[in-house]
Parts: C-alpha cells; sequence; structure tokens
C-alpha cells in the first residue's frame, strides 16, 4: 500500500509525502522544519518513516526547510550538484548526496526516478516515485510539459500536477509585466488550462487521481482551477492542495493499481482508501 499527502503546495512552501508502512520519502522541504513535522503528525504521518528528502530545485519555496529537517530526522537530502552549488548558503544540507537526472535512486523499497522539466531554475526536476507497480508523478514548475514529462505522467496512478494560475487573472492582475511574463513564459509555471490539456491528452488508462499542486495565491482561486478539470471529474478523483495546511491523505493498494494497468475503471470501482 502507497500513502501519499501534499504538506504544503504553494508559492510560500511545498512538500510531498509518499511512502509505505516501512519507509518515505519527501520531495522538496519548502516550509519549516517544525512546521511540516506538525503537519505530518495532523495527518497520523510518522515522520520517523522518512528516509530521504529530494529536492527539485534550488527555489527557496522548495529548499528552505531542507538543512534543519534533515538534521531533525537523521536523514540524507539528495538534489543535483547544481542544484545544490545554486542553493542560498544557509539552505544547503550539510551533508548532501548528488544524483544525476535519468538514473533511478532505490530508498528501501521505494524507487526515484528523476527528469529534466523546464523551469528557470539551475537543473531542475520532477520525480516519478514508485512503489510495488504503483506510480506518482510529482510534478510542478513547470513552464511547458516536455516530452520527458508527458513519458513520465503516462505511466502514473497519482500526478501531483502543477495547476498554477488563471489565464485572466494573470494577465489582468497587478504583477509587474515582468512577472506576468516570466510565470507565463516556457521556463515558468503551468496555467489551469495547460494543466487540464497535459492531462486530458497525455495520461495514461491507470491515472486515478491528479492533486492540483502549487496553486498562486494572486493568480488563481481553488474554485477556478477545479472548475476547470469539472470534466474530467468523472473519470479521475481530483484533489485540491493548499499552502496553509496539509492534505488529504490516501492510501492506494497494489491491488488497485493491478487492476487500473488492466482495464479502464471508474475510480469508485478501486481499491482506495480515503
Amino acid at each position: 500500500m502507497l500513502t501519499i499527502c501534499s504538506i504544503a503546495s504553494g508559492s510560500n512552501g511545498n512538500c510531498y509525502y509518499i511512502g509505505n508502512s516501512r519507509e518515505a520519502i519527501l520531495v522538496d522541504a519548502g516550509i519549516s522544519a517544525r512546521q511540516t513535522i506538525n503537519r505530518m503528525k495532523q495527518q497520523n504521518l510518522d515522520p520517523a518513516l522518512v528516509k530521504a528528502i529530494f529536492i527539485s530545485h534550488e527555489h527557496a519555496d522548495h529548499v528552505c526547510g531542507a538543512r534543519v529537517l534533515a538534521k531533525k530526522l537523521m536523514v540524507p537530502v539528495y538534489a543535483t550538484r547544481r542544484t545544490f552549488s545554486a542553493m542560498y548558503n544557509n539552505h544547503k544540507p550539510l551533508a548532501p548526496r548528488f544524483f544525476e537526472p535519468g538514473t533511478e535512486i532505490t530508498v528501501g523499497s521505494i524507487s526515484i526516478y528523476p527528469f529534466l522539466k523546464n523551469h528557470d531554475a539551475a537543473q531542475p526536476c520532477s520525480f516519478r516515485v514508485s512503489y510495488n507497480g504503483i506510480h506518482t508523478g510529482v510534478l510542478t514548475d513547470i513552464g511547458v510539459a516536455c516530452e520527458r514529462v508527458i513519458s513520465e505522467l503516462a505511466r502514473c496512478h497519482v500526478l501531483f500536477l502543477e495547476s498554477n494560475y488563471d489565464e485572466k487573472m494573470l494577465w489582468e492582475g497587478r504583477y509587474p509585466w515582468h512577472l506576468k511574463q516570466r510565470i507565463a513564459s516556457d521556463h515558468g509555471h503551468l496555467s489551469n488550462d495547460q494543466a487540464f490539456d497535459l492531462v486530458s491528452r497525455h495520461s495514461g488508462k491507470q491515472l486515478q487521481m491528479v492533486f492540483l499542486s502549487h496553486l498562486s495565491a494572486e493568480n488563481n482561486t481553488p474554485e477556478k482551477a477545479m472548475n476547470r478539470f469539472s470534466e474530467l471529474r468523472e473519470r479521475y478523483q481530483i484533489y485540491l492542495t493548499s499552502r496553509y495546511a496539509p492534505g488529504e491523505v490516501v492510501s492506494i493498494t497494489a491491488t488497485a493499481a493491478a487492476a487500473a494497468n488492466a482495464a479502464v475503471l471508474p475510480p469508485t470501482q478501486l481499491k482506495l482508501e480515503l
């Protein structure tokens, strides 16, 4: 059984929990160590199960808590060498472990496959996290979906997928022009429309859950993001993540994953435990 939870998701901090009964990993650590641990406990997730932290890129909302959290939990922090070099010194973990994009890492029984994505960072990566035939994609901070992102998304049963901004709100909003251009660029973020298009065109038949992630507080609303995905809600379970609180804890059995691999089934036919 794989357990999944968004600990934090947004421009003020990102952290995603993926684990089983024996071990877990965190993708990103963009809120304080205290907040991360407290939010995990709120959802009855045991911090002692965390065996590693994986960093997608060096921006503070993805890495600012990693150094202290790694020390408290006594776990390694994985990042690319270029990402580590680009971090602020006070964010750098004391004993990093380096990975190369495209090379799988194993933490206990969990496999983590990092791959490059388009974002304005030194060497940004997304992740496919796999356990017992269940694949979870952490796909945020993407300016445009490249072939790598599309290929990995097609394998996933669960997605943490960026749905950062509403086009109208961004272009009519108060952000300066250069920031609007940066957000909407090929190295910025995915809009609600882009996220919807990505799922509707490129998801595999086994996809069952989509967690809309990294919503902008200024240029999006939860209602707009959910409404954009309304026509897909009969096919998938669509959830919202939050910057202010941990999200729902979802557990997926290998039996459910195998059933989804075999045929297109409505979510209610899968053994999903919420």
